[in-house]
């Protein structure tokens, strides 16, 4: 009996590239905490972005989809990308897609503040009820992005998108890449400006690349993760003394 060939057929699959936005600031010079709706783009953040952006254009990707949380640092690092890939796209917000929303910080006992601040991204997380800085839990965050993720998939109008989104928010959607289900993928790094390149079908989806930072490619310079970088900030800031 022949082969039946329409299963040999290659899938029709659009790219999708899910960035996190550029480096930020999220303390000032005297450890006062920056409001995360407004915080700009840092010197580091720019640059990232601007590299992100000329590698879309040396590898001659046109986006017809471009989608941001509304949050400052997302909206700038779309418009620099955009910039500098030479490419006029509309860009669309979606508020459900913002970052996972911290509490007050003020309100955290020293000795909580390791696990208010890593907790959230740990192997260990209850996805349900484990809160991010005394804020959100992580479920909360899933429960408003996922669907947001799941009505870009199904508009068949684009081919190929760029999401300028957030860590936490990240990991949720790669989550669902990956699994095909409700997934955090809390250990999963996502360094400032970084790409994630997906590849959609009808069916399912192929993850090509995580974590792919433009300015630092193997990431040479890096030992500690996002939110241990920022905890110590904090604590260098504050003067509070971090719990061994």
């Amino acid at each position: 009996m022949p082969a039946d060939r329409t299963a040999l057929q290659v899938p029709d699959r659009r790219r999708l590239y899910l960035m996190r936005h550029g480096s930020v600031d999220y303390f000032t010079a005297d450890g006062t905490p920056v409001p995360p709706h407004t915080v700009p783009l840092n010197e580091a953040g720019r640059a990232q972005a601007d590299a992100a952006g000329a590698l879309f254009a040396a590898a001659g990707v046109r986006f017809d989809r471009v989608l941001v949380s509304g949050l400052a640092r997302t909206v700038e690092t779309a418009q620099r990308v955009l910039a500098a890939a030479a490419q006029d796209v509309e860009i669309a917000r979606d508020p459900r897609l913002e970052e996972i929303r911290p509490g007050r910080l003020d309100a955290i006992a020293p000795h909580q503040l390791r696990a208010a601040f890593t907790g959230a991204f740990s192997a260990s997380a209850d996805v349900q009820s484990q809160r991010f800085l005394g804020g959100e839990t992580v479920g909360a965050m899933m429960d408003r992005c996922l669907p947001a993720f799941e009505e870009l998939l199904a508009d068949a109008s684009w081919r190929c998108a760029l999401l300028v989104l957030h860590g936490g928010i990240n990991r949720a959607l790669l989550g669902r890449a990956l699994t095909g289900g409700r997934a955090f993928l809390g250990r999963l790094e996502q360094s400032p400006a970084c790409i994630n390149v997906l590849d959609i079908g009808a069916a399912d989806a192929v993850v090509r690349a995580t974590n792919l930072a433009p300015t630092q490619w193997l990431h040479e310079r890096e030992r500690f993760t996002t939110m241990e970088k920022l905890l110590a900030q904090y604590l260098r800031a504050g003067d509070i003394p971090e719990t061994p």
